[in-house]
């Protein structure tokens, strides 16, 4: 299958000049609908998916995004690089609103969330030391001069579990912590990437700054609509640039980061486990 690489974010993205042989597509996986359908085309020769991650609307809360569905079914397309762009909040004063942020860690703080495409009689443990694939990230950072945002790389994202913004308590908190930005998505999705051997960047677009800012406006959902908006173009413009830039076969260790991570004997894998996980594992899952 033709290796795609995939886009994450809101509905409308792949509105792009540019952008051929637009496809909708609707996808089934065994951890149930995806968030929507998905759109497919072609730009500079590559194939691109497109998935909107709370559904055209805006209709899923953070906590409420059917992640690994999404994940399998970009995997399901052939999708082997996602670029996840997403809105967030800054904690640190050099990361301004319509700023772009390229976090290389994580830290999660939500609960009750699906993560992991193991279980149901299978464990597997894959490695997180390095959350994010750094060819990916240098492909992105690479196009920064073209872009008109101030790029930073590196830093945490603090996944937060929403759908309430921080108290002051915990955004003093998190920034005593070194992160740098603040959303609700991103850390659940690359550890679902990194089971799928996907490589994942997350494109953190700052809305606002999080409540620690005391001389700015507290967060409301007016004003980082109006630099979402801002930031849609944006958006559109760093997919433009980046997709040349991504090579046509992966040469960083992500496409391989289960190959050990299993440690359930063959032949005690249930076999409708088997099945739903042979898209991911393949190989992996034979005696």
């Amino acid at each position: 299958m033709e290796r795609a690489i995939g886009i994450i974010g809101g509905s409308g993205l792949y509105e792009l000049d540019g952008l051929t042989d637009i496809e909708e597509v609707e996808v089934s996986t065994p951890f149930g609908p995806p968030s929507d359908k998905l759109m497919t085309g072609r730009l500079d020769g590559k194939k691109l998916v497109f998935l909107p991650r709370h559904g055209k609307g805006h209709r899923f809360l953070p906590a409420e995004v059917p992640f690994r569905a999404n994940i399998y079914a970009l995997k399901s397309l052939g999708v082997q690089w996602v670029v996840s762009l997403s809105a967030v909040g800054s904690l640190v004063e050099e990361a301004k609103p319509g700023d772009i942020c390229l976090p290389d860690q994580f830290i999660d703080r939500t609960w009750g969330r699906p993560s992991t495409f193991f279980g149901n009689g299978i464990v597997g443990h894959v490695g997180m030391a390095d959350p994010v694939c750094k060819d990916l990230c240098d492909a992105i950072w690479s196009v920064r001069n073209d872009v008109e945002a101030d790029f930073h790389r590196g830093g945490s994202y603090l996944c937060m579990q929403g759908p309430q913004f921080s108290t002051r308590g915990e955004s003093y908190l998190y920034r005593q912590w070194g992160a740098r930005v603040i959303g609700m998505t991103n850390a659940t999705e690359a550890k679902l990437a990194r089971e799928a051997e996907l490589c994942y960047a997350s494109v953190s677009m700052v809305t606002d700054y999080d409540c620690w800012h005391e001389t700015e406006e507290e967060v409301s959902i007016e004003a980082i609509l109006e630099v979402l908006h801002k930031n849609v173009d944006t958006a559109k413009e760093i997919i433009k640039l980046v997709v040349p830039k991504i090579g046509e076969e992966p040469k960083c260790p992500c496409p391989t980061a289960a190959q050990y991570a299993i440690m359930t004997p063959a032949e005690l894998i249930p076999a409708e486990t088997r099945a739903a996980l042979e898209l991911l594992y393949g190989d992996y899952l034979k005696g």
